[in-house]
């Protein structure tokens, strides 16, 4: 056997180094079309981990007299990452903003490139006995023109003081149902749900939610958020 061996060494040798280029060119061949689904994912993935909510709203998502980190998107980002979802939250929320004026900046709100965009305005316009119709008009366009950036959209409604009449009432409230509907989206029927009349919750002028209001409005619209951002 050692005969044999010593016979065909050179030859056995031969032919080990010639497999070797051979299986070298091919792995150099077909690497690109192995690594390419690997390099697709790599790419994509920094994308996807790019996804960032913004709140565009008034005085209720700004934080009016609060310390920024008591705001509504500061709290929702951190009840967010406390269930295992680390996404940014925007604060593009303006104290004293109307429908229209939403509107108004909504071009600069989007250049945050937010993937998805919760939609609270109204208040305001409700405060200020605004014509419904006005506000419908406004918040069917910012939804409108939010979708056409290719961006996720969720509606938090507003309900009208009582003390406006049962009319306004009516044309008032039914805004949002009324948009989520047509537009097919989710929504959120009260932004102030469990906060407002509720002086505890408040400021002393009795319209705006304190650090413990916020954290109640955080608590019953997270859930909705949640599955927001999961669809």
């Amino acid at each position: 056997m050692k005969t044999v061996h010593a016979e065909y060494g050179p030859f056995l040798r031969g032919r080990n180094a010639a497999w070797a280029v051979l299986v070298m060119l091919v792995t150099l061949l077909l690497a690109p079309l192995l690594l390419a689904p690997v390099l697709t994912a790599a790419l994509a993935s920094p994308a996807s981990a790019a996804q960032k909510l913004l709140v565009l709203g008034d005085s209720l998502t700004a934080g009016y007299n609060l310390p920024p980190g008591d705001a509504y998107p500061a709290q929702l980002e951190a009840a967010l990452k406390a269930r295992g979802v680390n996404m940014p939250v925007i604060n593009a929320g303006v104290s004293g903003d109307t429908t229209a004026a939403g509107l108004a900046r909504l071009d600069w709100a989007l250049a945050e490139k937010p993937t998805h965009v919760v939609v609270a305005l109204g208040a305001n316009d409700m405060l200020r006995g605004l014509p419904p119709e006005q506000a419908r008009q406004n918040l069917d366009a910012i939804i409108t023109q939010i979708k056409q950036a290719g961006v996720k959209v969720m509606l938090a409604g507003m309900l009208a003081a009582p003390n406006l009449g049962a009319d306004y009432g009516k044309r008032f409230n039914s805004i949002y149902p009324d948009l989520a509907a047509k537009h097919g989206i989710p929504l959120y029927p009260f932004f102030l749900d469990g906060v407002v009349s509720d002086a505890r919750l408040n400021l002393g002028d009795g319209l705006h939610p304190n650090r413990d209001g916020v954290a109640v409005m955080v608590e019953r619209t997270l859930p909705q958020i949640l599955r927001f951002l999961e669809n």
